[in-house]
């Protein structure tokens, strides 16, 4: 039995250098992300990040990343950097991933090794455009390499979900047909060193990304 082709959403995430926002866009990725987050060797500044954002190519959309930043923070990333959309990993509730007026991404901590409900999460979250599962623990950073046990995904969401934590060239296949997610995020997966990514890495991932987008059961 055959099943629709379904276009999976890429997004790479930790970008620093302007080469590879370029080759992000060559490759045909959604989305590229850059990290405001404090200790994360991956950060930008906002200045950064507006003097990359004015090389990107047209049509692939800027995430800004945050965890447990101070409002007036956001706001000035914001001004600066114009980003598409915010991703929250930290305790961030509604009311504060919305107060920003962009559309906002929502991770989830699925390093622990459990997750609420799909009703628990859209409730206590109603306004995010999507959630992001990701393998790190409650209060640790993204962008650590590992995986998490995909069956522990919540069933009957009823918003978007993301796929992260340990994604590469060498498993997104595997991982795109188990979970069918609307999107994939990749960093370290991605890289030489952090916030270096790797050119052909980048090209197999999107390559594998569409693989299993047109592979029939």
């Amino acid at each position: 039995m055959t099943r629709a082709v379904f276009r999976t959403r890429i997004k790479f995430c930790g970008m620093t250098r302007a080469e590879d926002l370029r080759l992000a866009g060559e490759f045909g990725v959604d989305a590229v992300g850059f990290v405001f987050v404090p200790g994360s060797p991956r950060r930008l500044e906002p200045a950064q990040a507006r003097d990359l954002r004015e090389g990107l190519m047209p049509l692939v959309d800027v995430v800004a990343l945050f965890m447990d930043s101070p409002a007036e923070y956001v706001h000035e990333v914001v001004r600066q950097v114009r980003p598409d959309l915010l991703q929250f990993h930290g305790g961030e509730d509604d009311a504060y991933c919305r107060s920003f007026g962009l559309p906002y991404l929502k991770a989830i901590a699925m390093g622990d090794g459990r997750c609420e409900s799909a009703a628990a999460l859209q409730a206590r979250h109603p306004g995010a455009s999507a959630f992001l599962f990701d393998s790190h623990g409650t209060g640790a950073h993204g962008g650590s390499g590992r995986s998490f046990d995909w069956s522990a995904l919540p069933a009957g969401l009823e918003r978007p979900f993301m796929l992260a934590g340990g994604l590469g060239p060498d498993n997104v296949f595997d991982a795109v047909r188990r979970t069918r997610p609307w999107g994939v995020d990749v960093s370290s997966g991605i890289e030489r060193a952090p916030g270096v990514k790797d050119g052909d890495k980048m090209r197999r991932f999107v390559e594998e990304v569409r693989r299993a987008d047109c592979h029939t059961d």
